[in-house]
């Protein structure tokens, strides 16, 4: 099927040009469409435009029995179902088989939140005195003041802060730009990290090797995803938190204050860098618990 890769390769270029989708979006697309290379060549179909519904079905059965999650399904069904629609376009296949294919609805997960005390609990932990601290310190700040992914905070340089005027320049998923402001614990917590440790930190690096990476590690480097999951489960350790906590944690709390606090649901959405609604909204859910507590408290009949 080697005509699969000249359609895959006109599919990759139409992501990164007209959707302009994020290098790891596009490797899962193309993982996934291979896989179904695979399949339709053990069942003897030779041509894209010869998979009807029935042939689908069996694959979704073949995928079932390899017990795979419902949500990893899903998320194959979708990119092929996006390929068939870009190859509909083109005209290189009359019908998108995969049109058809409904799934049931994956189950809505509460994300979980740090409650205030926790919060207050985690940002007590770190000790200023020292250029490690004042980073960590001004991470938590920054998570919580601006919800933004962990991919994004490491892409943070010098040149995306503006500390005057508390906003940063996100880089987002495919991409796309943003501005996020931050208030003044965040400010108060980045204006000690770069005036003192970020500087001590980079030190360590010679001359040939200084970058303007706003989180570095304590060898003056970069930091990575990675590197900040690390210092969250140290710090949770220290702050002797029984739950878990990761990056992702902060943005859903981050999201869940705002609209507790009476934030409205379009603005919470671009803060996020979400593109479609229906991702903000199952902060709502948290909300509700929020709403119902404040209405049982409050109201006479309550």
């Amino acid at each position: 099927m080697e005509f699969v890769k000249k359609y895959l390769n006109l599919f990759v270029e139409y992501l990164q040009i007209e959707k302009n989708y994020s290098q790891y979006t596009i490797v899962n697309y193309v993982h996934d469409i291979e896989e179904f290379q695979s399949f339709l060549m053990e069942e003897g179909i030779h041509g894209l435009g010869d998979v009807a519904y029935r042939d689908i079905r069996i694959y979704l059965t073949k995928l079932h029995d390899k017990n795979f999650s419902r949500k990893s399904i899903s998320r194959k069904v979708s990119s092929l179902r996006t390929f068939y629609k870009f190859l509909l376009r083109e005209k290189f296949v009359t019908e998108n088989p995969f049109s058809l294919v409904t799934l049931p609805k994956k189950e809505l997960k509460v994300p979980d939140v740090l409650y205030y005390e926790e919060l207050d609990q985690l940002f007590s932990v770190t000790d200023t005195n020292n250029p490690l601290g004042q980073r960590d310190q001004a991470l938590l700040e920054l998570f919580y003041a601006t919800g933004i992914r962990v991919s994004e905070c490491c892409q943070i340089t010098l040149s995306d802060l503006d500390i005057n005027v508390g906003t940063i320049l996100v880089h987002g998923k495919g991409n796309k730009q943003r501005y996020v402001p931050f208030g003044q614990y965040a400010s108060s917590a980045i204006k000690q990290y770069l005036n003192d440790g970020r500087q001590k930190l980079l030190s360590k690096l010679p001359p040939a090797e200084q970058h303007t990476s706003l989180f570095v590690n304590h060898r003056g480097k970069p930091l990575t995803p990675r590197g900040v999951r690390y210092i969250l489960n140290e710090l949770i350790k220290k702050a002797a938190l029984t739950i878990h906590v990761s990056p992702h944690t902060f943005r859903h709390t981050f999201a869940t204050h705002l609209l507790n606090e009476g934030a409205d649901m379009r603005s919470v959405q671009e803060l996020l860098g979400h593109e479609h609604l229906s991702s903000t909204q199952v902060y709502t859910h948290v909300s509700k618990e929020h709403l119902q507590k404040i209405y049982r408290s409050h109201h006479p009949r309550a």
